[in-house]
């Protein structure tokens, strides 16, 4: 179902007043206020995108209209030379405002813990893990949010076994939320002589992160381990025990985090990823699936069960889903990931809409 969105934009208008009307009239409460004050810049936001997108596209109509009636050759050639500018940027905006106009997920606007682990294709496999996890981390940090590291277990000097980032801004779940699955990665590693590619998946899960308000946990139903950090030196390292590990009895989930430098800290981090953990899994007893939210969401790792493929001979990307392909995947990787994931975002949310 298309979306009409001089009607979406219209209706925005009207909230807005609405919203103007409150703040004026009398005191909101804090909490009234934080939520309106939310809400109006959100859709300050969408308008002010909605009033770009209308000035492009009468710009760009004028110039259509110059380079195939105008009668001053020079003219039109300087008409028809800012066309692909201006049908570049009719399109950016209006991908922009279709995903403003996506339904909502009540856990978008929510940070994140992302979940990386290496599957089918041994060393080949780690080392992109910890490849695709840079690119996370630089288009996180491109995008002003905050990337700490909960966990990670290293394979050989560069590769990664499984890593666990908490990533912390507003609307991280919204634009991260359709990178969990099984990601293919096709290559010829530098140890290969023949120039043979190979073939190697890792799987991504993508969490929201709960209160512990909203996710009841009883601590007597809790493990809770401490145990000597490992790293790269530093007085902590093989000499506190400030790392936590916690199960979770009733579940079998274990949680565990080493990063931080005290064990209070590393305690409250894997609390905060137990929350997440115990959501999705209330989640999906709520709605009857299979099994847990990240088995659901990783499959078995498999080459075979696959959202995307990074073909690096190629310098293609391919997201099976919608489908689609993206031409530049040293770009991608550098955390160049915005206008992919916005394509994604679009297409999956409309399926959603559907």
């Amino acid at each position: 179902m298309a979306i009409d969105i001089e009607k979406k934009c219209s209706e925005l208008k009207t909230a807005l007043s609405e919203i103007e009307k409150k703040l004026y009239s009398s005191p909101p409460s804090p909490e009234e206020l934080q939520h309106l004050s939310r809400e109006y810049h959100r859709i300050t936001g969408i308008l002010r995108t909605y009033s770009e997108y209308l000035s492009v596209k009468k710009q760009l109509e004028e110039n259509k209209q110059i380079a195939a009636s105008s009668s001053d050759r020079e003219f039109v050639e300087l008409a028809s030379s800012e066309l692909p500018a201006l049908e570049e940027k009719e399109k950016k905006y209006f991908s922009q405002l279709k995903l403003a106009f996506l339904p909502q997920d009540k856990n978008d606007s929510r940070n994140i813990f992302l979940e990386l682990r290496s599957g089918v294709g041994g060393e080949e496999s780690a080392l992109f893990a910890a490849e695709l996890m840079r690119a996370y981390t630089k288009f996180a940090q491109g995008m002003g949010w905050q990337v700490d590291v909960q966990d990670l277990s290293a394979s050989g000097l560069k590769g990664i076994k499984t890593v666990i980032l908490y990533v912390k801004g507003e609307g991280a779940y919204s634009w991260l939320k359709y990178e969990a699955g099984v990601h293919r990665v096709q290559r010829v590693p530098e140890t290969e002589g023949s120039g043979r590619v190979h073939t190697s998946t890792i799987t991504v899960a993508v969490l929201p992160e709960m209160d512990e308000v909203e996710v009841k946990i009883d601590s007597s139903q809790l493990k809770v381990d401490t145990y000597r950090a490992g790293g790269a030196g530093g007085q902590n390292v093989n000499k506190v025990e400030t790392a936590i590990r916690i199960t979770h009895l009733p579940t079998g989930i274990i949680v565990q985090c080493q990063q931080e430098r005290s064990q209070g800290q590393n305690r409250a981090r894997a609390m905060q990823l137990l929350a997440a953990k115990l959501g999705n899994l209330a989640k999906e007893t709520q709605e009857k699936e299979f099994s847990g939210e990240r088995k659901k969401q990783v499959g078995t790792g498999d080459r075979s069960e696959k959202i995307r493929t990074y073909n690096f001979p190629q310098s293609r990307i391919t997201d099976h889903r919608i489908p689609a392909s993206w031409h530049n995947v040293n770009g991608i990787m550098e955390g160049g990931m915005r206008d992919m994931f916005e394509d994604i975002r679009v297409a999956l949310g409309e399926e959603a809409r559907e």
